[in-house]
């Protein structure tokens, strides 16, 4: 089902600015029996990532109102929020007043959660690097061509993920997903100040190392660092945490604290 404006219909303007350049943002959820796991956090950063571009949000009860109809449709399902600036013309100035458009989907939930907890993902090293632009560094806007480059690299099911590099040759995270890794009982994840998406469950993973007092340091990863890593943890709000179990010539096994990241993610979803 797809809402746009609080109407059921698949139909946009053909001048709508996100559609001509990307101008809007969007965000990704799961709901499980009608629920939306994070739903504060998540329109929180749907907020955080409006005011970055200057665009006015919708109210919170707005978009609830949206995904209420969706999840009574489809209980178990992927949320898709996305919010452009609204119609324009021709031209990147943008025109005063505008009227920002607002659209809410849902789609099937993924099959397979199960099988990658337990199996863990095999990932690959992408080619496409991402550019570097602090002014949209962590705002998850809807130019993603970068990451549609890089998922184009390969097919099939072989690979869950690719990892992705910026211009200097640190790794930033996956196509779709944030990294972090194990190293001696602590944490590492990339900065997001640079380039790439600040998701939810990122932060969440933060959160819950500092409360279980496991060591989380933010700093620059390069790949040899990821090859040399005890662990290493994808994550973002469809699949919770998962863990890689193969890249390149690399192999790991799952450990505790994969079991017990994934377990305190699951038992904070209402938060």
């Amino acid at each position: 089902m797809i809402l746009v404006d609080g109407k059921r219909t698949n139909r946009i303007s053909a001048l709508d600015r996100g559609l001509a350049y990307g101008d809007g943002v969007f965000r990704t959820m799961r709901a499980e029996r009608g629920v939306v796991a994070c739903w504060r956090r998540h329109y929180q950063k749907l907020c955080s990532d409006c005011g970055r571009l200057g665009i006015e949000a919708p109210a919170e009860p707005v978009f609830a109102h949206d995904i209420a109809i969706l999840v009574e449709n489809r209980p178990d399902c992927v949320v898709k929020l996305i919010v452009t600036r609204g119609e324009g013309g021709r031209g990147y100035a943008v025109p005063q007043p505008t009227v920002p458009v607002r659209v809410a989907a849902s789609f099937p939930a993924p099959s397979g959660e199960t099988s990658l907890f337990r199996c863990g993902a095999a990932v690959r090293w992408c080619i496409t690097r991402l550019g570097t632009q602090p002014a949209l560094a962590g705002v998850k806007h809807l130019n993603r061509l970068e990451n549609v480059l890089a998922r184009q690299e390969w097919s099939g099911s072989e690979f869950v993920e690719g990892l992705m590099l910026d211009q200097d040759g640190n790794v930033v995270g996956g196509t779709m997903s944030n990294l972090f890794l194990l190293e001696r009982g602590g944490l590492v994840t990339p900065p997001i100040d640079r380039a790439g998406v600040a998701g939810v469950q990122r932060d969440r993973v933060l959160e819950i190392a500092r409360r279980i007092a496991v060591p989380c340091d933010i700093e620059a990863v390069t790949p040899e660092r990821v090859m040399a890593a005890d662990q290493v943890y994808l994550t973002n709000s469809v699949r919770g945490l998962w863990w890689v179990s193969s890249l390149a010539v690399r192999r790991w096994r799952r450990n505790d604290l994969t079991a017990e990241f994934a377990r305190l993610l699951r038992q904070a979803d209402d938060d």
